[in-house]
C-alpha cells in the first residue's frame, strides 16, 4: 500500500486519504473542526482519558491539503484572541527563615482546573525568572503551602518528543520512544519565593512530588508516568537540590529548539536532569507496543 504522507511518526496511505476524500464528500464534517472530530471518532484516536485527539487530525488534514492530497472545506475566519498575562497575586511576603522542621505540615495540592490555579499562574509570573508560558499538552500545576501560607509552586507538563541526552539515558528506540513518551513528565518550573529561606525544603519538595505526581496524572489524564525530566540553566544554577534528591544529570542540551532552522545554537546551553518514579522504568518505556 503506498505511502502518501507521514506525519509524526505515523505513515498514511493512499488507502486512508481516500478515506478523508470520502468523509469530506459525504458531509463528515461543514468545517475543519467537525471533519477533525469526524476522523477522530472514525480512527479511534483519542487520549487514554477518551479526550478525542482533535488538533492532531487538524494538523494532519491541514499537511494533506497543502500538499494536495484533499481539499479542505473553507477555513472560517477566526479573530485571535490576546494572551492574557496572568493576574497579579498578593500573599503573604514577609520572611519565612526557618527550618523545615519547623514549618511542617507542608501541603502540596494539585490545582489544575481549580481556582488556585489562577494562584499558581500569578506568582509563577511575578517571581520566576523566566515567567510564566501557558503549558503545552497534559500538564498539571501544584501549590505549595504552611500553614495555609504559599511558599512554592510546580508546573509539570508532557515532555519534549525528542532530547538526546534523555533518549540515550532509557535506551529507547524510536518507535518505544514515540509509543510511550506520553509516560514522561517535564518539569517546566520549579519556583520557591524569594522570601522563603528554608534549607533542604526544595530536595524535601521534589521527594514529595516523586511520591504523588503519577497518581494525580492517573486521576487526571488516565495513564501513570514513569520517569520525570527538567532542564536546569547552569549559568543560573547548579542543580544542587536536584543532586539531593537522588535526581540523575544526564547531559547538556544541544542549545538549539524544537522548531531551529539550523544546526547552530540558538539558546543557551543547559544541563537534563531525570528521575525515575519506578525502578523498571526502562522495561516499561521500551516496549515498543
Amino acid at each position: 500500500m503506498q505511502t502518501v504522507l507521514r506525519y509524526r511518526g505515523r505513515d498514511i496511505s493512499s488507502a486512508q486519504v481516500e478515506f478523508i476524500r470520502g468523509l469530506i464528500a459525504d458531509g463528515g464534517g461543514t468545517s475543519r473542526r467537525a471533519l477533525s472530530i469526524s476522523l477522530c471518532r472514525a480512527w479511534e484516536w483519542q487520549q487514554p482519558n477518551g479526550t478525542l485527539c482533535d488538533a492532531l487530525a487538524r494538523n494532519l488534514l491541514l499537511a494533506l491539503h497543502r500538499a494536495g492530497h484533499v481539499t479542505l472545506p473553507p477555513a472560517r475566519l477566526v479573530i485571535p484572541r490576546a494572551r492574557r498575562t496572568p493576574a497579579f497575586v498578593e500573599v503573604d511576603s514577609a520572611p519565612l527563615v526557618a527550618r523545615l522542621s519547623e514549618i511542617s505540615p507542608v501541603e502540596i495540592r494539585q490545582v489544575r482546573r481549580t481556582k488556585d490555579e489562577a494562584v499558581v499562574n500569578g506568582l509563577i509570573a511575578q517571581h520566576h525568572y523566566l515567567g510564566y508560558a501557558q503549558p503545552v499538552g497534559e500538564h498539571l500545576k501544584y501549590l505549595v503551602t504552611a500553614g495555609g501560607r504559599p511558599i512554592a509552586c510546580f508546573c509539570w507538563s508532557s515532555a519534549p518528543r525528542h532530547l538526546g541526552p534523555r533518549d540515550r539515558y532509557i535506551g529507547w528506540s524510536p518507535a518505544a520512544r514515540r509509543a510511550n513518551v506520553r509516560l514522561l513528565a517535564y518539569q517546566s518550573r520549579f519556583l520557591i519565593l524569594p522570601w522563603v529561606r528554608v534549607p533542604h525544603l526544595a530536595s524535601h519538595l521534589l521527594g514529595r512530588m516523586s511520591a504523588q505526581l503519577s497518581a494525580d496524572w492517573q486521576h487526571l489524564y488516565a495513564h501513570p508516568i514513569y520517569f520525570t525530566e527538567t532542564f536546569v540553566d547552569s549559568l543560573r544554577y547548579r542543580g544542587t537540590c536536584y543532586r539531593a534528591a537522588n535526581w540523575s544529570e544526564l547531559g547538556m542540551t544541544t542549545g538549539r529548539g524544537n522548531n531551529c532552522p539550523t544546526k547552530r545554537p540558538n539558546r543557551s546551553l543547559k544541563q537534563v536532569w531525570g528521575y525515575a518514579l519506578v525502578k523498571d522504568f526502562r522495561q516499561r518505556l521500551c516496549r515498543e507496543s
